[in-house]
């Protein structure tokens, strides 16, 4: 069997008899709903998008809550289009993988149309068309956080981002010059409202997005390459709004075991292809079962009722609080944590970490202890019910491939936030010490004793990707295994705010970590003692 329209149509009962939820609507009829009354275009066909927004949809239409599907862009990999949306009538294999061992096999026919956003296609006269709709009430983005950037590190405007500043909306080639070129052909269609929702697991996503729109919008105006109204239309939240969302669902890249479970059951050319621009594609997508989308409610021109399909709308000022619950206690921090050693003990799942004792007990410490009493409730999400499913269902989970090397990328821009807003909160409590804190200041040490790029074995290990490694690998260098006097080597990294979040010696932890370090280098074994002698 092939995934494409036809084959689930003939071949309905042999998909059901293996196991696969087919659509229960009619493809044919909603796309003519779509295609003629559109209310939701979403940018990015990635893979979370495939698995959690389409899903959402799909259930809902499904339940014959709606009849309206929704139209999917690429604005940077096209090939992805062809190779998994085009060849597949726009159809997903959503295998999701559950903690039970199960798998729930779906097929998500909620996209009813899939577009390149490339000026030179037939494609990008279409999105336009679709953009000056009346009915069209959500465009969202799954397009990652530099997707939306206009200036470099430095402040810089890059080249392509200037040059469309200049060409205006009729001639632009970046993805953010696209996407404000079809807002522009709104705002011409009568200055007609929409809400730009970016779902990207960033905070204050709105406003990053908002941020990349005004200037563009700002950029043609002085320039005098699009009508000067253009400007003040953006700037209205009356007709254009930016709302904030938190997004948590774990959806790695295709994995070969979710490849074999599908060719075992006679389902033809489902294998993984990279496109040119190194983006892994296949007709299906593999997630874990928990997913939360906190969408700030505002929206001008209505909204579709996502709600029934578990998405939760609410003020911004809650989007921010269940933002900072995830990234600053109930989540990410644990993620660090195991990742940093899990590198250094040699593991590479995640889910092999959670049979550890050790390391279960360090993030649950993190978690329970040191992190939930500064957290603020949003209401809407019960904090530790949170850390509950993390510890109990997520990070467990067998089937999720998910790799301490691949969650410690980038460990240097991730400190700051994760643990770094602990400390803060603990500073400015009248009832908790940052003398209290035990953990943390351990993870610091180990993200330190990482840096060694050697494992608890004594054997070298490839660092993951970060953009401050040639800063910060230089400072553990002359530190060998045994030394004692490390203090002058690890000062300027532990006193390094812009790292961790604060200066550790300032808030009395740089010793603490200096301390917790010359252990996890006493020798062969010493970070599993370490970790023992702590984690009680």
């Amino acid at each position: 069997m092939k995934l494409n329209q036809k084959s689930i149509l003939e071949n309905a009962t042999v998909w059901e008899k293996l196991g696969y939820s087919l659509p229960k609507y009619d493809r044919e009829q909603v796309k003519k709903n779509t295609l003629a009354n559109p209310n939701w275009i979403h940018f990015g066909a990635g893979n979370i998008f495939r698995a959690f927004q389409a899903n959402v949809l799909n259930n809902l239409l499904n339940e014959k809550k709606t009849d309206i599907g929704l139209v999917v862009a690429e604005g940077f990999d096209y090939e992805i289009i062809d190779k998994a949306f085009k060849s597949f009538d726009d159809l997903t294999i959503y295998m999701k993988l559950c903690c039970d061992g199960t798998v729930d096999k779906n097929i998500v026919g909620a996209v009813v149309e899939s577009l390149k956003v490339d000026p030179q296609n037939a494609d990008y006269e279409a999105l336009k068309e679709l953009f000056r709709k009346p009915s069209l009430q959500m465009v969202s983005f799954t397009i990652t956080e530099k997707g939306y950037a206009v200036a470099d590190g430095n402040g810089n405007t890059p080249a392509g981002i200037e040059a469309d500043f200049k060409a205006g909306p009729e001639n632009a080639g970046s993805y953010m010059g696209k996407v404000c070129a079809m807002l522009y052909e709104r705002f011409k269609a009568g200055e007609l409202p929409v809400a730009m929702v970016s779902m990207d697991n960033c905070s204050h996503n709105g406003d990053k997005l908002k941020s990349a729109v005004l200037d563009f919008a700002k950029n043609w105006t002085d320039n005098k390459v699009c009508d000067k109204g253009f400007l003040l239309y953006v700037s209205d939240p009356e007709k254009v709004s930016f709302p904030w969302s938190m997004i948590d669902k774990i959806t790695p890249r295709p994995a070969d075991s979710v490849m074999d479970m599908l060719i075992k059951d006679g389902i033809e050319d489902i294998g993984f292809v990279k496109t040119s621009k190194n983006t892994f594609v296949a007709p299906f997508v593999n997630a874990e079962e928990t997913e939360y989308l906190v969408i700030e409610d505002s929206f001008p021109n209505g909204r579709p009722k996502l709600e029934e399909g578990g998405v939760i709308f609410t003020k911004r000022e809650v989007v921010d609080m269940v933002e900072r619950m995830k990234v600053c206690t109930c989540l990410n921090p644990l993620h660090t944590a195991l990742a940093i050693f899990g590198c250094l003990l040699d593991y590479k799942k995640i889910s092999d970490e959670m049979r550890d004792d050790e390391l279960t007990k360090l993030i649950k410490t993190i978690g329970y202890k040191e992190g939930l009493p500064v957290v603020t409730n949003p209401g809407i999400i019960n904090p530790k019910d949170f850390i509950d499913t993390v510890v109990k269902v997520r990070l467990p989970n067998p089937f999720m491939p998910d790799t301490p090397q691949r969650i410690a990328c980038d460990t240097s821009q991730k400190l700051a936030i994760r643990f770094g807003e602990t400390v803060k909160a603990y500073e400015k409590s009248d009832s908790l010490k940052v003398s209290d804190l035990k953990l943390i200041p351990l993870v610091f040490a180990g993200w330190a004793r990482y840096l060694m790029g050697m494992d608890d074995n004594l054997n070298k290990f490839e660092l993951s990707p970060d953009p401050l490694l040639d800063k910060v690998v230089p400072m553990v260098a002359d530190i060998k295994i045994g030394d004692i006097d490390i203090h002058s080597k690890l000062e300027k990294l532990f006193r390094d705010a812009s790292i961790f979040g604060v200066n550790l010696y300032d808030v009395g932890l740089g010793e603490k970590s200096e301390k917790y370090f010359v252990e996890l280098i006493a020798g062969k074994g010493a970070i599993r003692a370490t970790l023992k002698k702590y984690v009680d």
